[in-house]
């Protein structure tokens, strides 16, 4: 009987696991579609994928205070920063833009965006994307 609840609770263990495992893959597929289908389209609208393209990627966020802060480490990091603020957010009123020049491979996109969505969560704001920068057409 002692062993029966033993194998019970190992396999209760082992189904939240996989449960778990394939949660956190998927929510990161659909992150990591979405870049790979905005390079893909880019690349059919003649972007060059071998020539470095100014990239803007944005952080919404709660104060001007945080942005500031999140502007001035992005900086130091060799982005181009603009702050804006927006005003049909309440929750999110201050928009980060920071503009960087890159090839447009989707493994350097992931790794500023992962960089981004944890700089957000960190300042308490939200990670909301990129887009090619100023002159850029999408599609």
């Amino acid at each position: 009987m002692d062993w029966f609840v033993v194998f019970l609770i190992a396999g209760a263990a082992i189904a939240v696991w996989r449960i778990v495992y394939q949660l956190r893959r998927a929510s990161k597929v659909q992150f990591d579609d979405w870049d790979t289908k905005l390079i893909e389209k880019l690349r059919r609208s003649g972007v060059d994928p071998f020539q470095p393209v100014d990239v803007d990627f944005f952080v919404a966020l709660p104060t001007r205070e945080v942005a500031d802060t999140v502007a001035s480490r992005l900086q130091a990091e060799g982005f181009t920063v603009d702050i804006r603020e927006l005003a049909d957010s309440v929750d999110l009123p201050w928009s980060v833009h920071a503009l960087k020049s890159m090839s447009l491979n989707v493994h350097a996109v992931r790794e500023v965006s992962t960089r981004m969505r944890g700089l957000a969560a960190e300042t308490g704001g939200r990670y909301d994307g990129w887009a090619p920068g100023p002159g850029k057409p999408i599609g």
